[in-house]
This record gives structure tokens, C-alpha cells and sequence, in this order.
């Protein structure tokens, strides 16, 4: 009698922790759409932007100009993504050759809603590199490093900083938006965020 009731014990705090994770962990919509988001605020259809929103546009302008101040030709290299560059890349290391480069799919990258660029640097022969060592203006400072800096003097955050995946192009404003935010169709004011 007492295994029987141990047993019944067992079943019914496996049913409550169930239940705990069920509520705790609802199930995500199977069917999303990334085309069109519904904007929580309003209650309309958001699609997608089809490109830089204006305030990264002219932040991207300036920092190319700030680093060609300091000798340091930027190239942008990305700026908004479709859906489809976004699962191409995805794709690379995983089911096509190349190495990964992304964690993100369609609709889960910033590049996606207008709001990241990625970038590289031009050297004197028109190559373009990658390297965050090299010190092409001769001051003794990392060309890549200087223009992290002078991003996130500007207020965009840099995939180097983070902890899980080093993304070391990549460069995003979220204006205080997560993908969860920007999937439900919420967007950043132009007028809101401009600091000038």
C-alpha cells in the first residue's frame, strides 16, 4: 500500500511540474508570419521594412566619415536584409559550404527590420579585410577597435561585445526593441530617437 501511494504522490507532482512548465513556457504561434506583423499597439498589419531605418542610414553615414577622419576607410559590407539573404546565410556552415556566420534566421536578425549594418575596412591596395588587428592609419591602435569606439559613441551596439556568439562586423540600434518586439510589429519612432 505505501509503494501504491508513493507511486500516486510521484504521478501527481510529475502532473504539477508539467503543468508549471506549460504555463510558465507557453507554446510559440506555429504558424508566424514575417511578412506582415501585427502591431500590438494599433492592431494593423506591420510589414517588414524594406530598408535602413533613417536614423541608422545616417548614423552608418557618419561613422564612415568619422573613420575617414581618422585615416580608416569603412566599407559597409550589409545593411537591411531580406528574409531570403537572411536564411541564406543562416544556411552557410550548415547546409551549404562556408563556415556559420549567423544564429539568425528570417525574421530574427535587427538587419531584418532595417535596424544593423555589418562592416570591413578598405586597405590603400582596394582590398577589402576583416582584420581587427591591422593599424592601416599607423597610430598605433586597431583600425577595427577605432571604429567600434566611435559606433558605440554614436549608440550602436557591437556583435563583438557579445558573450555567445562574436558577430565583430556587426553593428545594431535596437532603440530599446527586442526581436520579440519587432516580430509583433512593433517599430521605433523616427522623431523619438533623434539626439541632434
Amino acid at each position: 500500500m505505501r509503494i501504491l501511494s508513493n507511486i500516486v504522490a510521484f504521478a501527481l507532482f510529475f502532473i504539477f511540474v508539467a503543468m508549471l512548465v506549460l504555463f510558465m513556457f507557453p507554446k510559440a504561434d506555429p504558424n508566424p508570419s514575417f511578412l506582415l506583423q501585427s502591431n500590438s499597439q494599433s492592431g494593423k498589419e506591420e510589414p517588414l521594412p524594406t530598408m535602413l531605418h533613417p536614423l541608422v542610414e545616417k548614423y552608418r553615414d557618419d561613422l564612415v566619415t568619422r573613420a575617414e577622419k581618422k585615416g580608416i576607410d569603412v566599407v559597409i559590407t550589409e545593411g537591411h536584409r531580406t528574409e531570403e539573404r537572411q536564411n541564406e546565410l543562416y544556411e552557410r556552415g550548415r547546409s551549404t559550404d562556408g563556415r556559420v556566420v549567423t544564429n539568425a534566421k528570417a525574421g530574427e536578425s535587427y538587419h531584418n527590420y532595417g535596424l544593423a549594418i555589418d562592416f570591413a575596412l578598405r586597405t590603400s591596395k582596394g582590398d577589402v579585410v576583416w582584420d581587427t588587428e591591422r593599424d592601416g592609419n599607423g597610430n598605433g591602435k586597431s583600425d577595427w577597435m577605432e571604429v567600434v569606439a566611435i559606433a558605440k559613441d554614436m549608440g550602436f551596439e557591437w556583435g563583438g561585445d557579445w558573450v555567445s556568439f562574436k558577430d565583430y562586423p556587426h553593428l545594431q540600434m535596437d532603440f530599446g526593441l527586442t526581436i520579440r518586439d519587432l516580430k509583433r510589429g512593433e517599430r521605433p519612432e523616427i522623431d523619438e530617437y533623434a539626439e541632434e
